[in-house]
């Protein structure tokens, strides 16, 4: 298939909330040449980045609004903005390309007026960008009502964490350290030309000068490193782990802080890996099958405990709720255009409800990690508030670190341009 007839395919779908990049571009990879596969995911990828700029350039360039069963087409005139503004991509073959886009989807109809748009945008850039730089979605490829909600939350922060939502993110690894140091790894990197340096926070994690494949560097196919941004490698510390508990990853897939917490502590009595989607626990299963760890993946509702749990209670209950996920926008940038405010009513209910059942599930003394790639308050620190409001034995720890943000209640991270994603955690104790 055509790489611009696959984007616009894939876009088109997120355009209409029909999936994301994360559940449509793996399965559209599969129908394009390989050469191709690293082109169909920038197009994608960077097309979403900035939809919110690219659909203001396209309001103003068509004479009428196209038709919604049309938005393939919307999809080939925001990847052929895309092109023309973010890409090396000479223009020539960026215009032809696109327009051939068109033939393939079998709407030839359309070919004249993607082409005419894309010219008109060429002649009038200059007189465009001067009448919509004064709009703040424009110039920060941001929803308003995202734009609202984080100007509201994070007023001093702003507009580094916009610069940051639009940055490309790091590639970090995380060294699994029963397999190799921290240090030998690098040296490792070193001889092989691959330029990284260790992260700040993490005693095990290594960020790449330039990402690349994973799947061919050093040991990574035997276990002995995995892709895991900084953030997330934080939970597995914070839960004070120790021989002989018994562990709940609630909320699992894909199974990353699984490993982790195996690889921190090799004598615990068990580890329960559970997720409500079974295809995403085989995702938890291979990754535990490449690090050679075994844990008991358990397919269940972690907010209906009745119907998975064997009544025997946990030390340690990690709890990465289901979240907004506006702390990893560079990473999933679709989310901008996926996210509302009221989902992320719905989100906060959620989260609730999931608190609530699990703390029943901890013994006392024990300890229960709140987790979120978020940087909604709502979903954070008033979460947790609330929550310490309905629990009399619940205690929040104050989380001594070097990193984030103190909150009336846990630690915020928020996503840096050069570093760690944004990130939420808040450790929970029972008296």
């Amino acid at each position: 298939m055509n790489v611009r007839t696959a984007a616009a395919l894939v876009v088109g779908q997120v355009l209409r909330h029909q999936g994301s990049l994360s559940s449509l571009l793996p399965e559209m990879q599969s129908k394009v040449p390989e050469r191709d596969r690293p082109l169909l995911q920038e197009l994608c990828y960077g097309c979403l980045r900035w939809q919110p700029q690219l659909a203001l350039y396209v309001e103003r360039l068509l004479d009428k609004p196209l038709r919604a069963k049309d938005s393939d087409i919307q999809a080939l005139l925001l990847l052929g903005l895309y092109q023309l503004i973010y890409t090396r991509i000479p223009d020539h073959a960026a215009l032809s390309a696109t327009v051939d886009g068109a033939r393939a989807l079998k709407k030839p109809w359309a070919t004249r007026l993607i082409n005419g748009v894309l010219r008109r945008f060429q002649r009038e850039r200059e007189a465009l960008d001067e009448q919509l730089q004064k709009y703040a979605v424009f110039s920060s490829a941001h929803p308003r009502w995202l734009l609202d909600a984080l100007k509201t939350a994070w007023p001093e922060q702003f507009d580094a964490l916009i610069h940051a939502n639009n940055n490309h993110p790091p590639l970090t690894l995380r060294v699994n350290s029963r397999a190799v140091g921290r240090d030998a790894y690098l040296a490792m990197l070193a001889e092989r030309g691959i330029e990284a340096q260790p992260t700040p926070y993490s005693e095990v994690g290594i960020q790449l000068a330039n990402p690349c494949d994973p799947t061919g560097l050093p040991l990574f196919a035997d276990g002995g490193v995995s892709v895991q941004d900084e953030a997330a490698q934080l939970a597995a510390p914070l839960l004070e782990l120790a021989p002989g508990q018994r562990v709940l990853d609630a909320c699992s897939a894909p199974g990353g802080k699984t490993g982790h917490i195996l690889e921190t502590e090799p004598g615990l009595a068990q580890v329960v890996a559970l997720d409500a989607d079974p295809r995403r626990l085989e995702r938890v299963e291979e990754n535990l099958a490449r690090l050679n760890f075994q844990a008991n993946v358990v397919s269940g509702d972690a907010a209906d405990p009745d119907s998975w749990w064997d009544g025997q209670p946990f030390e340690r209950i990690l709890l990465d709720a289901p979240c907004s996920a506006t702390g990893i926008i560079r990473r999933h940038p679709d989310i901008k255009y996926l996210r509302s405010p009221g989902e992320i009513a719905k989100l906060v209910a959620l989260q609730a409800r999931l608190l609530d059942r699990l703390w029943s599930l901890l013994t006392p003394g024990g300890v229960l990690l709140y987790a979120t790639c978020s940087v909604m308050p709502d979903e954070n620190s008033a979460q947790i508030e609330a929550f310490l409001a309905r629990q009399p034995d619940a205690i929040c720890d104050h989380l001594d670190v070097p990193w984030g943000m103190g909150q009336t209640a846990g630690q915020q991270i928020l996503p840096d341009a050069t570093g760690a994603d944004g990130f939420y955690y808040a450790r929970l104790r029972k008296a």
